[in-house]
């Protein structure tokens, strides 16, 4: 993410004093990009964060520590949703091969390839013994 604001104006964006932002920081709960001079700059992702956590403590009630977790829990679930994006595109990459193949595995035989799902075989009956 690219760093659009200084910390004047990130703190200005999210109605919080500087010194939040550096606290947030410090503990992690944002991470800022920082200039070849070691300015702090803010994307929009980190101002919409500041604002969310913001609602948490506020709104919440919620104290830092447990916002950390929610933070850490909705990073996780987007990653996973990023990997499941992947396999599902993979999945379909598979499935085009395998029916791209199958075309070409027909185009070379003189009879169609067919799945073959064999007939249910009833169970054997019991024989009473008396």
């Amino acid at each position: 993410m690219i760093g659009l604001f200084i910390i004047s104006v990130a703190a200005e964006l999210t109605g919080v004093h500087p010194q939040t932002l550096r606290t947030y920081e410090r503990k992690g709960l944002i991470n800022p990009t920082r200039s070849a001079g070691g300015t702090r700059r803010y994307s929009q992702a980190d101002v919409d964060r500041v604002r969310l956590i913001q609602t948490l403590t506020q709104d919440e009630g919620i104290n830092l520590a447990g916002v950390m977790r929610i933070l850490e829990l909705q990073d996780r679930i987007e990653d996973l949703e990023n990997e499941l994006k992947v396999a599902r595109a993979a999945v379909d990459d598979a499935r085009r091969e395998a029916a791209r193949a199958h075309r070409e595995a027909s185009r070379h035989t003189s009879t169609e390839i067919v799945v073959w799902n064999p007939p249910a075989i009833e169970p054997a009956k019991r024989i009473r013994r008396y």
